[in-house]
């Protein structure tokens, strides 16, 4: 697939060279700073030197003294208390922190994981009836509930309080709700606005630990769990996310709760340098696929677990659900590109739905997002699910999909998301309308450069300039995600330094130099097609990340190439 190249606007010259001769670093690094915001030498040593005090007061955010104060009169009375979160990693990272921190405080409460395909996403009739009908008076809800206009009116008539701890954007209206916790409320000047749903549930116990004078290494314990919320969910890594990722982490590496530990051990991991990558594809898929196949209480249970045996058992099992759903993955996916490719009129479109009553629900998202890779435009993969058609949907770089779907919210039974990424559901007999109106929409809102795939370029890079001092430097950009993304360079008129090979099928390995340089180890993942090409001493351009690679301890600098161009 061709592949649009953008190299970044130059920053600001003159505060370019003043930040490198203020750090004496090269200027390449100073650019990649001022294109992230950071024009001053404070600046920078905020940015290079995350510290647990650049963690914002909790109860900067809206409501949190109603909060804490709900709380505190819950356990003065007894009361039972019910953590309700979401499936997913980050509901279920949410659920864990919250659960753990005030089980050891207060035994009157437990947790409550809607099902996927029984309830749905957010806060649930059946959830609300479970609470009321077994005596619990307030549920705190993690991760969801601040669009639940209807189903809190609902909890209120059933004497059952809420405290809302959410990060996605409200409606129009809100929840009447006792407390609601979330910093994109327009009414909220909390100074960070990017949370995860677990963050917030952090916040909320650094609250109540600084209202009991608890230390804040009871609270950071649990920062592993906020970690794996903010690798996962995609938030920005950047202010307190950024800090919270980073020491998050540094407890992931060395001292995880149990669940992590033996998490990391079943992924096969060994050593103490797992990166947000790591993370994303390593844990995060195995936390999810509890809720995608079997149940998300099995995820809550491997999180809080403190017993050896428990978390191994747990671990496995989820294990195993994650090996099924890669093997439904692989399957649907096939299916579904085999679906397209054997269409004329669905390859010539510039959307993609496509529909198969059987396909399992659970890994529908996966494969849009694979489609996505594959084809690169508006994509939405349906399937049958309680009598009604679910659908999974997932948007190409500056296309506005919650957007489309509007134009087609006749044909829907429900919908919701954000611009990248949706969840829909339409009666069966709306299908092929469906499918035609909103190939219709994207038709004649897309322009044609948002399909083709685009890679970011932050700035051109002489090989020669890759030095110890500057990649040391590099790394401290990490931890790397959304908003503070590993940075692509490029270079001109490289040539291959003895000969490129071709590893597994579609990937080729190379040494790259250039003038006046040293030679560098490269991979480039399913670029295969380049290998006829790429001949010592033809020049081409290569654009590419920079990464250490350990073989058998032995550490080098490794260029990860994101395109060629001869």
């Amino acid at each position: 697939m061709n592949k649009r190249w953008t190299v970044r606007d130059n920053a600001d010259h003159e505060v370019v060279k003043k930040l490198a001769d203020d750090l004496n670093i090269d200027a390449v690094l100073s650019t990649l700073l001022v294109n992230r915001g950071i024009g001053t030498f404070d600046e920078a040593r905020y940015f290079f030197r995350p510290d647990i005090l650049h963690l914002h007061d909790p109860f900067l955010m809206k409501d949190m003294e109603k909060a804490i104060e709900r709380i505190n009169n819950a356990i003065a009375a007894g009361e039972k208390i019910l953590i309700f979160g979401d499936y997913d990693v980050d509901g279920t990272t949410a659920v864990a922190t919250v659960y753990s921190f005030f089980k050891e405080r207060y035994e009157n409460l437990e947790y409550y994981i809607p099902d996927r395909y029984k309830e749905g996403y957010g806060i649930s009739t059946q959830g609300i009836d479970y609470a009321a009908d077994n005596g619990f008076t307030l549920i705190i809800a993690l991760d969801c509930g601040i669009k639940s206009v209807d189903k809190i009116d609902y909890a209120n008539t059933r004497g059952v309080d809420f405290i809302i701890c959410d990060h996605h954007l409200p409606g129009a209206e809100l929840p009447a709700a006792i407390a609601i916790l979330d910093p994109k409320r327009h009414d909220c000047e909390y100074p960070y606005k990017e949370l995860s749903g677990c963050g917030i549930g952090f916040k909320l116990i650094q609250a109540y630990a600084e209202t009991h004078d608890i230390p804040f290494e009871e609270v950071a314990r649990y920062l592993d769990l906020a970690a794996i919320s903010i690798s996962c969910d995609i938030v920005h890594i950047t202010g307190e996310n950024r800090t919270l990722a980073h020491f998050g982490l540094q407890k992931i590496n060395t001292d995880p709760c149990m669940g992590v530990k033996i998490l990391v051990e079943i992924a096969g991991r060994t050593g103490n340098n797992l990166s947000i990558s790591d993370v994303v594809f390593l844990l995060g898929p195995r936390i999810n696929a509890a809720g995608r196949i079997d149940d998300a209480k099995h995820a809550v249970e491997l999180l809080i677990a403190c017993d050896e045996k428990l978390a191994r058992e747990k671990g496995m099992m989820i294990n195993t659900h994650n090996a099924e759903r890669k093997g439904h993955d692989l399957d649907i996916t096939g299916e579904a590109l085999n679906m397209i490719d054997n269409d004329e009129e669905l390859i010539g479109r510039k959307s993609t739905v496509v529909f198969n009553e059987h396909w399992h629900k659970g890994v529908i998202g996966i494969v849009a997002s694979r489609l996505t890779e594959k084809y690169y435009r508006p994509t939405i993969v349906l399937t049958r699910s309680n009598g009604h058609v679910a659908g999974s949907a997932r948007s190409v770089l500056g296309y506005d999909l919650y957007e489309a779907l509007c134009e087609c919210k006749d044909l829907l039974i429900q919908f919701g998301g954000h611009k990248y990424a949706a969840g829909l559901t339409m009666e069966p007999e709306n299908v092929e309308a469906f499918k035609a109106r909103f190939e219709e929409v994207v038709s004649a809102t897309i322009s044609p450069e948002q399909l083709i795939q685009q890679i970011q370029i932050d700035a051109e890079l002489r090989l020669s300039q890759i030095e110890p001092k500057f990649f040391r430097i590099l790394n401290q950009f990490a931890p790397f995600g959304p908003e503070n993304m590993s940075p692509v360079f490029i270079s001109k008129n490289v040539y291959v330094s003895g000969n490129a090979a071709l590893v597994g099928a579609a990937h080729i390995k190379m040494s790259v130099m250039q003038e006046g340089s040293a030679a560098f180890d490269c991979i480039a993942f399913n670029h295969g097609e380049y290998l006829q090409q790429l001949k010592p001493g033809v020049p081409f351009d290569i654009c590419y990340s920079i990464e250490e690679n350990v073989w058998r301890e032995r550490r080098t600098i490794q260029l990860n190439i994101k395109g060629i161009r001869i």
